[in-house]
């Protein structure tokens, strides 16, 4: 168990919304391992809250596919698997490039300038170290055209799938040879959106999420040689 964890305590959250974003930075920051054992007990005494928010935090981490529970054994953090990310990553792109096909009929001069300030403020983000930031920066882009794409049903399931997609996201920026590579490809998706063509936009969106699944698939299978060795 890693000596990191610490509330960070927010008055306007529920204390179980408090202890499940704690969880979570520590799973994405890799302070809690993949395979690591998520007890309920030791999680309450270290953060000093009771069992019950611990128990609904580890449910929430279930939904986002960062916590499984084991029969007969419990809880842990969720492995990354080369089968969950395909999974995930071949759903997103499927629904990008939708977004971004629909967003080209839409978007107006207001959001595409909104696009490009985000685009620009991405960029900026990437000169830093914070990788959560650079993820939060890449979100960002991406929120833009689904808001471009105004379909609630769409954002909807894109916003339950960007919880999956979040884990792959934050490995792909920590690695900052990745940058150059991002900044061009969010170049290219505006430029197809600003000419609002459709051909353009989606080959940009395709482009730019098989890139992450080539990386974030190395990764993987580099952390799967170190066990091995």
């Amino acid at each position: 168990m890693t000596d990191n964890l610490k509330l960070d305590m927010n008055e306007y959250l529920p204390l179980r919304d408090v202890v499940f974003k704690t969880l979570r930075e520590a799973i994405l920051r890799g302070d809690l391992k993949p395979g690591e054992r998520l007890m309920e007990l030791q999680l309450a005494s270290k953060l000093g809250v009771s069992r019950t928010p611990i128990r609904e935090a580890i449910r929430m981490l279930e939904q986002e596919g960062l916590a499984v529970t084991i029969p007969r054994k419990g809880a842990e953090v969720a492995k990354m698997t080369l089968k969950d990310m395909e999974d995930v990553l071949e759903v997103r792109e499927a629904l990008d490039e939708l977004a971004v096909q629909i967003a080209c009929e839409k978007i107006t001069d207001e959001q595409l300038e909104k696009l490009r300030r985000v685009k620009d403020e991405f960029e900026l983000c990437t000169k830093g170290k914070d990788v959560k930031k650079i993820a939060e920066a890449d979100v960002n882009f991406h929120d833009v055209i689904y808001e471009a794409a105004d379909n609630p049903k769409l954002v909807s399931i894109l916003s339950n799938l960007r919880e999956q997609v979040y884990r792959y996201r934050v490995e792909y920026v920590k690695n900052p040879e990745n940058y150059p590579i991002l900044i061009r490809e969010h170049e290219k998706i505006w430029e197809g959106l600003m000419a609002r063509d459709k051909e353009r936009a989606t080959h940009a969106m395709h482009e730019h999420v098989e890139n992450q699944a080539v990386a974030v698939k190395a990764v993987i299978q580099n952390q799967d040689e170190e066990k091995h060795n």
